[in-house]
């Protein structure tokens, strides 16, 4: 149940940008099913097409709040941006909702070297690097995948994945920047080869005979983080107190996500044009962790597009300094001490345990990985030099 729903006269009014994308319902749902007003808020939804008109939009005070990247909020911090907003992550938005997709005629290759069907990460990178391989000695171009943003967990995903088999991202495999609506179009016209981008545009793909998902977040990194809320830090000192009823409105809303009795209702909110604007089925498939479609979609298991249960929008300090490590990886930031404080002063656990009473722990067992390694945050040099492929 939701809460009764009642006259909005005299709520605060929070202006929130979103992206057309599932692991923003929690925003959604806390602004049309009356928890928002059962905290005595109202929030405005204001839909953008590209992460970095909604991040714009957060700089000239166009918002007070958004769905967001959690590295585009640490990139805000390292003044990376071109229009500094002065951001804190106090929650995430849930985990693990992306695919990476390819078009049917990748697919096609991938099957004539020998891949499978299985969404395992570990086979389906080295599939993709025989194709690298082949395309390179054939002269055919290489693989065009496309990602929502240079500071985003989909670039850093994807990019790990990748290397893990030896395949150098950027030049190996070209990358290119869609927003993400617009990634099953650009697959569907051969636009692009391939696209990692967070449901429900993988099953979209899927559904028009476009794609065919390789493997998902989650099976890079289980429970992987991802979206968290963006805040302005001016809007946040302004009132500690209506961030925290804002905080416990999310939250709740987060929980009626994650109930699967109210997943046909949640798709059909969705479903809006004015919100995602796909069927609603596509979007209960992806609901239903049926983000793979087909046979295989019943292993996506566990942990994708995960809202709120198991500690899923806690912001945890480990996965800032993770996206911190990849910056540097990929040649986007240097190595500081000043760059660390600074990213760990963005993620706010304790904002969000204050508001919903829980705790704020973090332990590195956050960080493991498909390929067996796991993450000393401690020891950033260290983890870096672990890997081949990266940045010179």
């Amino acid at each position: 149940m939701t809460p009764s729903e009642r006259s909005t006269a005299g709520n605060e009014v929070i202006r929130a940008g979103f992206i057309p994308l599932v692991d923003a319902a929690p925003l959604v749902v806390a602004s049309r099913l009356g928890f928002a007003e059962a905290e005595g808020l109202r929030i405005e939804l204001l839909r953008e097409t590209s992460w970095a008109t909604l991040r714009d939009r957060l700089a000239v005070r166009h918002l007070d709040i958004a769905h967001m990247l959690g590295p585009m909020a640490l990139a805000d911090s390292l003044g990376l941006t071109p229009l500094p907003v002065g951001l804190i992550v106090p929650m995430a938005l849930g985990t693990a909702g992306n695919t990476v997709t390819v078009s049917r005629a990748v697919r096609a290759e991938l099957a004539e070297l020998g891949a499978g069907t299985s969404l395992d990460a570990s086979s389906t990178a080295e599939a993709v690097a025989r194709l690298t391989a082949d395309r390179q000695r054939t002269g055919k171009p290489p693989l065009t995948i496309a990602i929502v943003h240079p500071y985003s967990a989909h670039h850093y995903q994807l990019a790990y994945w990748l290397g893990f088999a030896g395949v150098r991202p950027g030049i190996d495999v070209e990358l290119v920047i869609v927003p993400p609506s617009l990634m099953t179009a650009a697959l569907e016209s051969a636009r692009i080869d391939g696209f990692c981008v967070g449901e429900p545009w993988g099953s979209a793909a899927v559904a028009l005979g476009a794609g065919h998902v390789l493997t998902t977040s989650a099976h890079i990194w289980h429970r992987s983080p991802d979206k968290v809320l963006g805040v302005r830090h001016a809007f946040a000192e302004a009132s500690p107190e209506r961030l925290g009823r804002l905080l416990r409105a999310i939250y709740k809303a987060a929980c009626w996500c994650d109930d699967a009795a109210n997943h046909q209702q949640l798709a059909r909110l969705l479903s809006a044009s004015e919100i995602i604007g796909q069927p609603a089925e596509v979007i209960t498939s992806a609901l239903a962790m049926r983000g793979a479609g087909g046979p295989a979609a019943t292993t996506c298991g566990d942990g994708f597009l995960s809202f709120a249960a198991d500690g899923a929008m806690l912001a945890r300090e480990s996965h800032a300094v993770w996206f911190y490590s990849q910056m540097v990886r990929w040649g986007q930031a240097t190595l500081d001490a000043k760059a660390i404080a600074a990213i760990k002063s963005v993620y706010r656990p304790d904002l969000f345990s204050a508001a919903v009473e829980t705790k704020s722990g973090d332990t590195a067992s956050d960080v493991a990985f498909f390929d067996g390694t796991s993450f000393d945050a401690t020891d950033i040099p260290g983890y870096l030099r672990r890997f081949a492929i990266r940045e010179a």
